[in-house]
């Protein structure tokens, strides 16, 4: 069974830092892509960084320079460190894994979310 659980979300101040892991069981995480994503009420949820098995990174226009994506792969984990944190970026944040299956398909796995609540 695959599990993604997040930890790390909290109440921070403006211009903070949080640290988010993601602990990934049932799979071999070096073989998937993961991702950390953010959703607020009424919005779709939107993409915030994502890291290869070759940790190519890619992020969100909104949080560059801010955060940093990583993985430690021997302990399937996830990491999502943000600083410099504002407002906007009060949301509740997922871990996802994903890789393509042999017909190119997106198999997908989520984490159960964790907020982040960024406040004075």
């Amino acid at each position: 069974q695959v599990q993604l659980v997040e930890s790390g979300g909290g109440l921070v101040q403006p211009g903070g830092s949080l640290r988010l892991s993601c602990a990934a069981s049932g799979i071999i995480s070096n073989v998937y892509v993961m991702g950390w994503y953010r959703q607020t009420p009424g919005k779709q949820r939107e993409v915030v960084a994502t890291i290869t098995s070759g940790s190519f990174t890619n992020y969100a226009d909104s949080v560059k320079g801010r955060f940093t994506i990583s993985r430690d792969n021997a302990k399937n984990t996830a990491y999502l460190q943000m600083n410099g944190l504002k407002p906007e970026d009060t949301a509740v944040y997922y871990c996802n894994a994903y890789r393509l299956d042999m017909a190119s398909t997106r198999v997908n796995y989520w984490g159960q979310g964790t907020q982040v609540t960024v406040s004075s």
